[in-house]
């Protein structure tokens, strides 16, 4: 049975969908050989309920949003993700998504986002968002010819969700911190009293080796970086869901 689905729609003539993330309790991070420092520290986290994009957010949603004419993506194609959007242009985009929408559309946490591309309550325990075979997934500097690919195209994981492993890096809400200890435990975003200046990103993206496109991975960038591998997500909470 499939998890229930918001489809929404921008001025009659372009829509996208956001799949329920049933919540629940995960161990967060990775022990693996692989593991990086700054994800070793495993902890169980309890994620509530949330909506999350089966897709990244693509260019055409971009441009329905933003304008037209608007369209900062280095490879360019409607449905093929933005990209080159810095975390504050993904806010920008948020707030007018809002205004058009009357909805309360966010960033994911990190701790949303990691047990979404685990699976969820459907995890099987895959090394990558719904494979240990990164090919068969996700983007990445084997088989993306150096380029984005429109979205949708490799198989999704075990929640419908496509192109979480490789592709774009998706930017987080969460503050940058160099590992896990005190990180929160309820699924809410780790936001530093004085913020600084770098913001989590994850996913990997289409130039990177297999070893940073998988679902414990985590990397940062300035909030107002942009690069030609660096898009994002919708999500959304059920208490917000009109």
């Amino acid at each position: 049975m499939n998890p229930p689905t918001i489809i929404q729609s921008i001025h009659d003539l372009i829509s996208f969908d956001l799949i329920l993330v049933e919540g629940g309790a995960f161990q967060m991070g990775s022990k693996d050989e692989e593991a990086f420092e700054d994800e070793q520290l495993v902890h169980q986290v309890q994620v509530p309920d949330f909506y999350l994009g089966k897709y990244p957010v693509t260019q055409a949603l971009w441009k329905a949003v933003m304008g037209g004419d608007n369209n900062p993506s280095n490879f360019q194609g409607d449905n093929r993700p933005v990209e080159r959007v810095s975390w504050e242009d993904a806010h920008e985009f948020l707030k007018k998504l809002n205004e058009l929408t009357n909805q309360t559309y966010r960033l994911p946490t990190e701790s949303e986002w990691e047990y979404a591309a685990c699976g969820g309550t459907k995890s099987q325990g895959f090394k990558y968002a719904g494979s240990n075979k990164l090919k068969d997934v996700g983007w990445y500097d084997k088989n993306s010819y150096g380029e984005t690919k429109p979205v949708g195209l490799k198989y999704p994981n075990e929640l419908g969700l496509y192109d979480m492993s490789g592709n774009v890096y998706e930017w987080i809400e969460d503050d940058w911190h160099g590992n896990y200890d005190g990180a929160p435990t309820d699924g809410t975003a780790w936001l530093a009293v004085d913020r600084g200046s770098d913001r989590v990103v994850r996913g990997g993206g289409w130039g990177d080796g297999a070893r940073g496109c998988r679902v414990s991975c985590r990397g940062n960038t300035g909030a107002t970086g942009r690069g030609n591998d660096l898009g994002f997500r919708l999500a959304l909470s059920p208490s917000s869901a009109g």
